[in-house]
């Protein structure tokens, strides 16, 4: 996983894009992705940034292979 870091319990990481509407489609792409795998992202998103946050909430608040899994599937996005 390209620099996501493990942090108060969260894996996290900024994506930077163009502008908003990048910002926008990419998050498209990823709500599609957590859905499957019925697991959100906690993220913002402020003009060409996003911010996200990953943890398990059915595990007790930590990190966990579902977010570890999902953040390889947003990094993959981000590659595109």
């Amino acid at each position: 996983m390209k620099n996501w870091k493990e942090e108060d319990n969260k894996l996290k990481k900024s994506f930077e894009f163009k502008d908003f509407v990048g910002a926008f489609g990419f998050m498209s792409q990823v709500a599609l992705i957590a859905e499957k795998m019925n697991h959100h992202p906690e993220w913002t998103n402020v003009y060409n940034t996003v911010d996200i946050a990953l943890q398990s909430h059915d595990d007790g608040d930590k990190v966990t292979e579902k977010d570890h899994k999902l953040a390889k599937a947003i990094d993959k996005i981000s590659d595109l």
